[in-house]
């Protein structure tokens, strides 16, 4: 797996909209949030576009991210923001040319679907990171800054360490090694049986999301268990699943009943509860990097 060159201050940045349309009043707030970060950042069309709850239609977000790899100029490419439609753009996007092209990419949520293909298909590491319409204009915390510089200028990970006041929990115990996949449950759930289904083998998952009701997260699971993504991967990492508490909780199963449920019965060490998804604090992480965890001690280390 290629890693692309890191960002540097001063470093030109696409800023590009694969999915959901930017509000008006967040895209100056957006542009400074970029700034404030020592990058020099180029509007690209689809930040200016609405086409109902897309970002422009779905040739225009397709140029958009074609054009940001091609462009010589761009040192690399931050997503505004996520929401719905990147998955539309698969047949409409060159691999190749972006396979020629590899930089340093970022975004999440919605965004998982353009780091698998691009993991996956085209070979380079992605980074899964806070984006400038959602986190970054809102006053990030130190945390979330300092773990977003380190992925975006290239200095050295080492462990995923958790704030301290946020505690990583042991689902499964044991050790595993492998590069690191997923993102949003959502998206990964929604690739399979396509042809840009996940590939879990050997590899460490990373599964987070947003607002949605457990049954909802039982049925992805119980979906990719299904599938054998569970029994193919090495080891599993749950992060924050935000707002997914049940609107009615006594006639439901909590997050953590589910996991026992589904998940400690596929005997793969796991570990919940990273500080890493829809919110703050949130720790950045480098899809396509080897990671070793140890989900008896909670440790979780970036190999390369």
């Amino acid at each position: 797996m290629f890693t692309p060159k890191p960002l540097f201050p001063g470093a030109r940045v696409a800023l590009i909209a694969p999915s959901g349309p930017v509000l008006p009043e967040k895209f100056g707030p957006s542009v400074r949030a970029v700034e404030n970060l020592s990058l020099m950042p180029v509007i690209f069309e689809s930040c200016r576009r609405a086409h109902g709850y897309f970002a422009g239609d779905d040739r225009m977000r397709a140029k958009d991210i074609c054009d940001a790899f091609a462009d010589k100029t761009i040192d690399g490419i931050l997503c505004v923001r996520g929401g719905y439609g990147a998955q539309r753009l698969m047949n409409l996007i060159d691999f190749d040319l972006i396979r020629r092209n590899p930089k340093c990419f970022c975004g999440y949520s919605d965004i998982t679907a353009l780091h698998t293909v691009f993991n996956q298909k085209c070979g380079f590491v992605t980074y899964h990171t806070p984006m400038p319409s959602t986190e970054l204009c809102m006053n990030p915390d130190e945390y979330t800054l300092q773990s977003l510089k380190k992925v975006l200028f290239g200095e050295k990970i080492g462990e995923l360490q958790n704030p301290a006041n946020i505690p990583l929990k042991t689902l499964v115990g044991g050790c595993a090694c492998g590069v690191l996949t997923g993102g949003n449950l959502s998206l990964v759930s929604s690739s399979l049986g396509t042809p840009y289904e996940i590939d879990t083998r050997n590899k460490i998952l990373f599964l987070e999301d947003v607002g949605e009701e457990p049954y909802r997260i039982d049925g992805m699971l119980n979906h990719l268990k299904a599938a054998g993504k569970f029994r193919d991967c090495a080891g599993i990492l749950f992060g924050s699943f935000t707002k997914c508490q049940a609107e009615n909780p006594e006639r439901s199963l909590t997050l953590e009943q589910i996991l026992e449920e589904l998940i400690v019965p596929e005997h793969k060490p796991a570990i919940m509860n990273m500080a890493c998804g829809h919110g703050m604090p949130s720790m950045s992480l480098p899809l396509g990097k080897t990671v070793e965890m140890n989900s008896i001690s909670c440790k979780i280390n970036v190999l390369d």
